[in-house]
This record gives structure tokens, C-alpha cells and sequence, in this order.
């Protein structure tokens, strides 16, 4: 099991990023929490990791807490909760805010991230009361402070609308969630937090 990687970050673009470990890059998937924290490529880099084993390939995911990582484990132990699941739920909300649908049993803000129905809602919601109860996740995804992008206006907007697609968004949908927020100098990060703090009111 790899649990943890420090090397060069070498490419970024959400949700995959690509990590330079003594000369062996390791490709890696990572939530948006974690996009926000990442320094500025060529710098380096250290992230708790999670690797998937499946027939036809292994994934390996990133995370810039341990906490993160804590909450994406146990999201995966809930029935019909993947991998790509679990990252657009780490994505689109705080540990707070998920606490908080969970147990006032608010299947609606859950409902407004990619890929759940009502359905898987109220199974998080069931499956997941008790387990949060064992573990305090609290913060563990509260955005940092995220570094200064170089790219220009429209590679921001592009690339913010490419990572909502990536994580469930239809392009269309994406692009009018990012629109709004567009403005000089707004970093992908900034763009895409904006575009998922919109969506989840």
C-alpha cells in the first residue's frame, strides 16, 4: 500500500495531478479541497494517498490531510460509494457541511452534488451517521489559501469548467455554473470553488 508521497508536483489539472518522486512520476486523482492547498508546479509536494486496486487498473488518489483521506475511506465502506463518488462529494462540500446534511438528514444539499440521487442520499445518510459519530472530521476539509495561477483568464475558465466536468457536471452545465464568476485574475481554484459554493444554495 503507498500511503504517502513527497516529490515535485509536476502537472495539475483537476482532478488528476502528476507528482515527481525520484524520477518515477505518479499519477494521481485528488479532490478539490486539496486542488486549493497545492503549490504552484515545480514545487514541492507532500500527500497522504490512497490506492484503489481494480482488474484493470490501480488508482491512486491524493490527499493534502490525513483527515481527508480518513472521511474518503470511509465514504467508500457506504453501498454504491465509489471512488469517483467520494471525490466529487470531497469536492463539493466541506467535512462541516456533510456533517451537517447528514444529521439533520438534509438529502437536498447532498442531491445537489454530481452523481447522487435521492436514493444514494438517504443511504449516506443512514450509513454514514453512525461512522461519523466515531470520528471527527470536523475542518478536515475547510479550503486554504491557494496559490496565485499564471494562466490567463480564459485558461482559467476553461480548465475550472473541464474539473466540474470531471467530476459529474454536464459541459454545459459546467460552463454556465463558471460564467458568473469569471473576472481578471481569477484563479481556477477560486473559479471553481465559487461555481460549488453557487451550486450547493
Amino acid at each position: 500500500m503507498i500511503g504517502r508521497l513527497t516529490g515535485i508536483l509536476t502537472e495539475k489539472q483537476p482532478p488528476g495531478l502528476l507528482v515527481d518522486v525520484g524520477g518515477v512520476g505518479y499519477e494521481l486523482e485528488a479532490p478539490l479541497s486539496t486542488f486549493y492547498d497545492l503549490p504552484e508546479t515545480g514545487a514541492q509536494v507532500s500527500l497522504f494517498t490512497h490506492l484503489v486496486v481494480r482488474e484493470d487498473a490501480h488508482l491512486l488518489y491524493g490527499f493534502a490531510r490525513e483527515a481527508e483521506r480518513r472521511l474518503f475511506r470511509v465514504l467508500l465502506k457506504v453501498s454504491g460509494v465509489g471512488p469517483r463518488m467520494a471525490l466529487a462529494i470531497l469536492s463539493g462540500m466541506t467535512a462541516d457541511e456533510f456533517a451537517r446534511s447528514v444529521e439533520s438528514d438534509d438529502t437536498t444539499a447532498l442531491t445537489r452534488l454530481p452523481g447522487i440521487g435521492k436514493k444514494t442520499a438517504q443511504r449516506l445518510i443512514v450509513e454514514m451517521r453512525d461512522r461519523l459519530e466515531q470520528g471527527d472530521f470536523a475542518g478536515a476539509l475547510a479550503p486554504g489559501a491557494s496559490a496565485p495561477e499564471s494562466a490567463s483568464e480564459g485558461d482559467s475558465i476553461a480548465d475550472a469548467t473541464s474539473a466540474l466536468v470531471a467530476l459529474g457536471y454536464r459541459p454545459a452545465e459546467a460552463s454556465r455554473m463558471v460564467r458568473p464568476f469569471a473576472s481578471a485574475g481569477s484563479s481556477t481554484e477560486d473559479l471553481i470553488r465559487s461555481a460549488l459554493q453557487a451550486a450547493a444554495q
